[in-house]
């Protein structure tokens, strides 16, 4: 009880999303699905902040990791860490054909700065210059920072910022999530880690959650439950999606 007292007091995480399979119609659904935390998380007076976004050719995310802060936010977060699969005509189908792509979540809470002990000289830190999709918006300075993490060998990255200084911080934000989560996962000597546990291999079959917009209907396939309005959700009316994990969290602890 200890452990999910301590889960429901964390009012900061770390949120990674990042294309899966599909090509371009993953990233924009990755788009997609930043958007849909981002309008949730405004309804709910959430602040955020980007840490570090990768950009695609047609305007998706290869990869958006950013940083949510509120009340509670871990706790009705939580779920959503996964294989999200989408069921889409893609607007680069000319023949109107459906096609499915997914889209990874990790959901991460962000560590208070006692509950990580990183050492300035476990870090090599190199800095290189920025660039947007297609070499565009290239820095002329090196702005954008890659830090390693020698003892466990993570790599982070943050090219958010046009200032050095800030995109480090947010790099080392990333980084002691992760060390964070790392140290738990050989702690309790579980097999795989809650990252890796959520994100699965971002294959079509490996899925949490199918949202099918030809169908208007969204479907979480792990408590079998299904949603319609799909345009609504995805302009962030999310309300529905945290009640039913809600009920189903009570129905499994009453077990």
């Amino acid at each position: 009880m200890a452990e999910e007292t301590n889960q429901n007091e964390i009012n900061s995480i770390i949120v990674e999303i990042r294309a899966g399979t599909g090509g371009e119609e993953s990233g924009l659904f990755a788009r997609d699905l930043f958007r849909m935390y981002s309008k949730f998380g405004q309804s709910q007076g959430w602040g955020q902040k980007v840490l570090n976004s990768n950009i695609s050719e047609l305007g998706g995310f290869k990869e958006i990791i950013f940083e949510l802060i509120g009340k509670n936010v871990f706790d009705i977060m939580k779920y959503e860490g996964g294989v999200h699969r989408v069921q889409r005509i893609p607007k680069t189908e000319k023949s109107g054909r459906i096609h499915t792509s997914t889209t990874t979540v990790a959901i991460l809470p962000k560590p208070k700065k006692t509950e990580t002990n990183i050492n300035p000289v476990d870090l090599k830190i190199t800095t290189y210059k920025a660039s947007g999709p297609g070499g565009q918006y290239v820095n002329k300075t090196e702005s954008a920072v890659r830090i390693l993490h020698i003892p466990t060998g993570i790599v982070v990255t943050s090219q958010s910022e046009r200032n050095q200084m800030q995109n480090k911080e947010n790099a080392m934000a990333i980084l002691a999530a992760r060390v964070l989560e790392k140290t738990e996962k050989e702690q309790k000597s579980q097999i795989t880690g809650v990252r890796k546990e959520q994100i699965g291999w971002a294959k079509r079959a490996e899925k949490m959650r199918t949202y099918n917009f030809p169908q208007d209907r969204i479907t979480d396939h792990r408590i079998g439950k299904s949603w319609h309005d799909i345009e609504s959700i995805m302009n962030g009316k999310m309300d529905g999606i945290v009640r039913s994990f809600k009920k189903f969290e009570q129905g499994q602890k009453q077990k």
